[in-house]
Formats: C-alpha cells, structure tokens, sequence
C-alpha cells in the first residue's frame, strides 16, 4: 500500500507506484471522485482530442451521420414492431 504526507500548503507528492498505475507523466491532469462511503476515486483526465479515432476498427468503413441516423431509425421502427406484435 502506498502512502504519502500532505504539506501545509495541502500539497502531495503521489507515491511512483501510483503514478505508474495511472500512467501520469509531467503535465498530466488529475480527477477526484468522491464516492457515498467516503472513499476517494483517483483517475487521470485525458483531453477530448485522444478520443479521436476511439472507435474506429480496422476494416471498418467511415459512417456518415445519414447513415447514423437511419440506423437509428430503423432499431426504433424494429424495436416498435416488437412491441406491437407483444400487445
């Protein structure tokens, strides 16, 4: 278990076996999660511009939002006739 000390200033310095679970490097930003029981949630904030290409598969052609959206509209129309024929 890892520990470390909070200075006057409520300053600490996270303990390298911390830093290397959430893989944090100089500059990098932190997140306080504080849960119902108390406990403290510690995660590493990543900038909106590393969620690029985050689904993106191999082999996988672009959608466009037209397609998007009559996907959409078609898992509503199937999920709708599903419904209807369960009346």
């Amino acid at each position: 278990m890892s520990e470390s000390t909070i200075t006057i200033k409520g300053q600490t310095t996270l303990p390298k076996a911390v830093r290397q679970a959430l893989d944090l490097g100089p500059g990098d930003r932190l997140r306080y999660v504080i849960l119902d029981d108390g406990q403290v949630r510690l995660m590493r904030t990543r900038p909106v511009a590393d969620l690029a290409g985050l689904l993106r598969r191999e082999g996988q052609r672009i959608r466009s939002l037209d397609d998007i959206d009559a996907a959409i509209a078609a898992g509503a129309a199937r999920e709708g006739a599903a419904g209807a024929a369960g009346e």
